[in-house]
């Protein structure tokens, strides 16, 4: 089985967001195997390196995961695979979720808005 386009950019960014937080696999994984992930750890190692192709949904829960673990600090977030230009382009396109995914709670401060949340005035 090969890899699938965006596969091995999917990774490098994933790679980098691990790498600049200092998240190491096995807190990776537990992360992405409790929201769901089904692939094993040794097989996440394996992906990490380049050497297992897995299918777009665990790629996603890995970004997820990862994404959980990155929240609380700065810096690049993994990206989902419909944030990668689906051509093959040199890489001058960038992904559609950078900016947006995330940034209106950090602009306010304050969170999520929900309903009935709000200060009562009285």
């Amino acid at each position: 089985m090969g890899f699938e386009r965006k596969e091995p950019e999917q990774r490098r960014r994933l790679l980098e967001a691990l790498s600049a937080a200092r998240i190491n696999t096995g807190t990776l994984w537990l992360q992405y195997f409790s929201i769901g992930g089904s692939v094993g750890e040794y097989e996440v190692e394996a992906y990490l390196q380049g050497m297992l192709s897995v299918p777009e949904l665990e790629r996603d829960l890995l970004a997820m995961a990862a994404n959980e673990l990155l929240n609380s600090q700065a810096g690049p977030h993994a990206p989902y695979a419909d944030e990668l230009p689906s051509s093959d382009s040199n890489g001058s396109e960038p992904g559609s979720g950078d900016a947006e995914r995330g940034s209106a709670d950090s602009e306010s401060g304050s969170g999520p808005n929900i309903p009935g949340d709000e200060a009562d005035p009285s």
